[in-house]
């Protein structure tokens, strides 16, 4: 019990932070200059212990000034917010918050019992959810400021334990006034209520779990074909069917057999061997628990719990789930989930369905299922985790989330990038989605595709379907088109663990959720508010998910996109994009948009198919965009350590200097003995092309095509630095739009001959607007002229422009018919590419 009952907390705030109380029955905290905590209390008696969303109020205390009026009127004043009390019963007409700083052409008050999501939040789960279902508050808004209401969750206690709140007329709520300042708004939402924990790598793999009555060489079965199939896993979940089902002592019983504690041996007939193959297999393992129902006679642990809790066991009686009793608690955790443990069982996913009401008012079940969960899970050094569902907010700090039981369907799919977007404005990061959709819906497999290739940028990749025979996410089972974009994904998701892994450690260092709405950094710009789709994926990466079908004759889906001022770059096509505009991007099944600017510096394992467990690698790549002043930190260790203060770091730096041109890689910070001694660098330089002029400071071998530059260093020492030289005030290659327009052209479902006058019209010499005019008039499919003008319109710089130095090398443009006639020359003699090798320097 004793790591159960270790949960710090600071819930008592600076008493300067406070303003009434005593004998008020009103008591305001200034916890920041944009956080507000409001009480009320009939009989004077405030509320001091941590609460499910506040456990930490023991803030600096912020500079603010109190106005009171010879009359009865209270006001507080901070640099964010303007309070006006009348020293009442709270009420709309005496209780009003302002944002400062001319948030909107309006007034940006609240008062009291407005009810507004601002933004948006999350949901407790997406149960049966076809599309889009309402979301919970957020803690940020357009207009500036938002009310959390407080006043029913549940408490901690000073011994580790829970309680109700007290009876009467109390109100207990928090005003976030952090105008557009988004991220300073999750901030102290992350101050008071507990960082975002660190999670294990291994976490960050490709999870498989299906609901389905596997037997234990089935599975493994499974697990190996997943390897021969190139494809790597880190997590196998196993559904409810582990335990007894449908066994007749559970029929005779009367137990639904929906809660269960016991192997079913018939299926596992030796669990532990079975584990132990999982972990050989460099898997963890989670198994599914719906505990609610309790624990029967015929479970193995049922004599241990019974003499635990003071039953007599000859009786038979069913032990109730009472989950908010002490002796209950520590039996479930001690003896019915230990034995699993000791058998080799990872962590749990919790999944319970029963509603937020226990015998205790005002605990809710699933709150105290994730809280003790997690720290149980907090044992021998483990980094904890559980599995659960969302409770409320303050359950960011018990990672990670089960989304619940979606239906497949495209508008399931549709919604799913927006829901995991707007959950971190309620701080909640770590969620996992039923990729592929769990049941119900139909099958589709452009759909199974998509919904892959979003599972790669999202929090955790867990593929999952129902039990259904026609219902599962094996690739190979799929057409052939679709079984290699999912491939391909599901490998990519392992390749991006160095990036995804060093943003997990940015959000538990800094507060910064791996996905943000594009209203994180653009807040003043209308446009980030229309594409809510679209999100960041971590500091480097913009994505724009494919949640549509595609049409019959492009052959392509497409995503509404909102570019941000600069350029950037698709980092699979190479295609260079002008910012500030807002258009259409479109792409075929086997690829997706995904876009980095100028300046990003982005990890991955350059194994083409990594192995299972998203161990370290041996072998990296690194994409660079040219264009900006660029730095990454990439962070490895061994897997020990609860949390960021107690981990040994592995820090490999990574810089770009713009100016000069300049790429530095390394050295690591610790000569770390979980790290391979020496590895191999391939960094690649998307939409650079002038590789005349690099310079590097080891052995390297330099490959140039028309999409962009590669650069592959020897293996180096853990210690090394290597500098990459471009030459000064390196820039994007122009991109060629006519080629890209090409393969439009040609996949295009439609008669030869407009393809012909189609590009005649892309290939001319005319002005872009010309151009832009006479495609206008060729009455073609919409879809068709949208592709066409994104590759069109995509990058304004004129094609004759010398690339690669800014323009200014030489001083004179390069003519497009002498740079082709070039290219050919080079091409024809170097096989498609430039190789230039180059010494040590």
């Amino acid at each position: 019990m004793a790591q159960r009952q270790n949960f710090a907390t600071k819930p008592i705030a600076n008493s300067k932070a406070i303003v009434g109380g005593g004998t008020c029955k009103y008591r305001f905290t200034i916890l920041t200059d944009g956080l507000l905590r409001y009480e009320y209390a009939d009989d004077s008696v405030f509320e001091d212990r941590a609460s499910t969303f506040a456990i930490n109020r023991a803030l600096p205390v912020p500079k603010f000034r109190i106005v009171e009026s010879s009359g009865a009127d209270l006001e507080i004043i901070t640099d964010k917010f303007h309070l006006r009390y009348d020293k009442t019963r709270f009420s709309a007409r005496g209780f009003s918050v302002q944002c400062r700083g001319n948030i909107t052409s309006w007034h940006s008050m609240w008062r009291y019992g407005d009810q507004s999501n601002g933004l948006g939040g999350t949901a407790r789960t997406l149960d049966e959810a076809n599309g889009r279902i309402p979301v919970g508050p957020g803690v940020i808004s357009r207009q500036g400021l938002v009310s959390l209401d407080d006043s029913d969750t549940m408490l901690f206690t000073e011994d580790g334990w829970v309680s109700g709140r007290k009876p009467g007329d109390r109100v207990d709520g928090y005003i976030f006034a952090y105008g557009h300042d988004y991220r300073g708004a999750i901030s102290a939402f992350y101050a008071v209520s507990g960082k975002q924990p660190l999670l294990p790598r291994w976490a960050l793999g490709n999870w498989w779990s299906r609901y389905y009555k596997y037997t234990a060489a089935e599975y493994l079965a499974l697990m190996d074909r997943f390897k021969e199939e190139r494809i790597p896993l880190s997590v196998g979940v196993l559904d409810m069917d582990w335990h007894l089902v449908d066994d007749e002592r559970v029929r005779k019983s009367g137990s639904s057999g929906w809660t269960g504690w016991t192997w079913e041996r018939k299926l596992f007939p030796d669990p532990k061997v079975f584990l132990k193959e999982l972990h050989d297999r460099d898997l963890k393992v989670t198994l599914n628990l719906h505990p609610a129902d309790g624990v029967y006679s015929y479970e193995e642990e049922y004599g241990a719990m019974a003499e635990a809790l003071g039953k007599d066991r000859e009786e038979g009686n069913p032990i109730a789930f009472d989950i908010v009793d002490k002796k209950f608690n520590d039996a479930y955790f001690d003896i019915l989930l230990r034995r699993r443990e000791e058998e080799g069982v990872d962590f749990w996913w919790v999944d319970w369905q029963q509603g937020q009401h226990s015998r205790i008012p005002g605990i809710d079940p699933l709150w105290m299922l994730n809280h003790f969960h997690f720290l149980d899970n907090l044992r021998d050094g483990t980094r904890p985790l559980t599995f659960s569902r969302y409770a409320g907010p303050g359950s960011h700090r018990y990672p990670i989330g089960f989304s619940g039981d979606t239906v497949v369907s495209w508008e399931s799919l549709d919604f799913q990038p927006e829901f995991t977007a707007t959950s971190s404005n309620i701080g909640y990061a770590w969620w996992s989605h039923d990729i592929g959709g769990h049941f119900m819906g139909y099958r589709d497999d452009e759909l199974a595709a998509r919904w892959v290739q979003l599972g790669v940028f999202s929090p955790i990749l867990r593929l999952h379907s129902s039990n259904n025979p026609w219902n599962s996410k094996e690739p190979w089972k799929f057409t052939q088109e679709s079984r290699s974009t999912m491939n391909e994904a599901l490998r990519l998701r392992n390749r991006l663990i160095p990036y995804v892994y060093s943003m997990n450690v940015r959000s538990a260092k800094e507060g910064q959720p791996l996905i943000e709405p594009m209203y994180y950094t653009y807040p003043e710009h209308d446009g980030a508010y229309r594409v809510p789709n679209q999100f960041s994926f971590g500091s480097q990466l913009v994505v724009m998910p494919m949640t549509t079908p595609r049409d019959r004759v492009t052959q392509r889906a497409r995503a509404r996109a909102w570019l941000p001022a600069g350029r950037c770059v698709d980092i699979f096509s190479g295609v260079v994009y002008d910012g500030d505009c807002e258009k259409w991007v479109y792409r075929r099944l086997e690829e997706y948009a995904v876009l980095a600017h100028e300046g990003a510096i982005i990890p991955l394992d350059a194994a083409e198919a990594p192995g299972n467990g998203g161990q370290n690698p041996t072998t990296l790549e690194v994409k660079v965009i040219v264009g900006a002043d660029g730095a990454f930190d990439m962070y490895e260790d061994n897997g020990h350590g609860n949390g960021v203060d107690d981990v040994d770091w592995a820090v490999t730096p990574l810089t770009f200097d713009q100016s000069r041109g300049v790429l530095s890689v390394g050295p690591v910070s610790s000569t770390a003995s979980f790290l391979p001694p020496t590895r191999t660098w391939t960094i690649t330089f998307p939409a650079f092309t002038a590789a005349e002029h690099i310079h590097v400071s080891t052995d390297a071998d330099v490959r140039t095509t028309d999409s962009g530059t590669t650069v592959t260093l020897a293996a180096l020492p853990l210690s090394a630095t290597v500098t990459i030289g471009l030459g000064a005030d390196p820039q994007l290659a122009v991109t060629d739009a006519a080629k890209h327009i090409f393969r439009v052209v040609d996949d295009a479902q439609m008669d030869f001959e407009p393809k012909k006058l189609i590009w005649s019209v892309v290939t001319s010499d005319a002005p872009l607007g010309v151009k832009v005019g006479q495609l206008a008039t060729m009455d073609l499919n919409a879809r068709l002229l949208g592709a066409i003008m994104e590759f069109l319109c995509a990058d304004s710089r004129p094609v004759g422009k010398r690339e690669g130095r800014g323009g200014k090398e030489d001083g004179a443009e390069v003519k497009e018919e002498v740079a082709a006639k070039d290219e050919a020359e080079v091409k024809e003699s170097t096989g498609g590419y430039v190789n230039l090798k180059l010494p040590m320097a």
